[in-house]
């Protein structure tokens, strides 16, 4: 019985003695600068109606939820655009990317290349951003278009997602047009 008594009082001493304060808790183990959300191999989908219209996929994201909702994708990142009848028509790639759900836009950097499978027609630039809001995709930054009738350059795009038209701000360089196209 005396032994029971010795184990019951080391067990209350020891539960009774040990004091955690949530604020010094925090003091050592809180980041400010720490993500809310971690993800390895990120899948989005945004459908319309049911149906696929765009897919991003990324290696790893991170997502803050203050002072607004961003999330941060790192190490290749893929945005494929599909139509209306599921298809795959363009493809934006880059390694770095920020996806800002207040103002419905996704922002991409470094090593940026928008590619258009029908008409094999590649946009390559540092920055595009793409709104979600209207479809479009947009840049100031300086753009190569590569297409099978020649290559473009200028400063500022602007395109809808699927990228089978598009505009170049401020275009630079020679372009040649055949007679029958100065007739259309």
């Amino acid at each position: 019985m005396r032994v029971y008594a010795i184990i019951l009082s080391v067990m209350l001493l020891a539960l009774f003695s040990c004091e955690n304060d949530l604020t010094k808790i925090d003091q050592v183990t809180y980041n400010p600068k720490s993500p809310d959300e971690t993800i390895y191999d990120l899948k989005m989908v945004y459908s319309d109606s049911g149906y696929a219209r765009v897919e991003l996929i990324a290696s790893y994201a991170e997502t803050f939820h203050k002072p607004e909702k961003i999330t941060k994708l790192f190490d290749s990142i893929r945005v494929n655009f599909f139509s209306e009848k599921g298809e795959i028509i363009s493809t934006l790639t880059s390694l770095y990317g920020e996806i800002n759900y207040s103002k419905g836009l996704l922002m991409v950097k470094d090593s940026v290349r928008l590619y258009n499978y029908k008409k094999k027609q590649t946009l390559e630039t540092e920055v595009l951003y793409w709104n979600q809001k209207d479809s479009s995709i947009f840049t100031q930054a300086q753009v190569i278009v590569k297409a099978p009738d020649g290559i473009f350059i200028g400063e500022g795009f602007k395109t809808k997602q699927d990228f089978s038209h598009y505009e170049i701000l401020k275009p630079r360089g020679k372009i040649k047009i055949d007679k029958q196209q100065e007739i259309n």
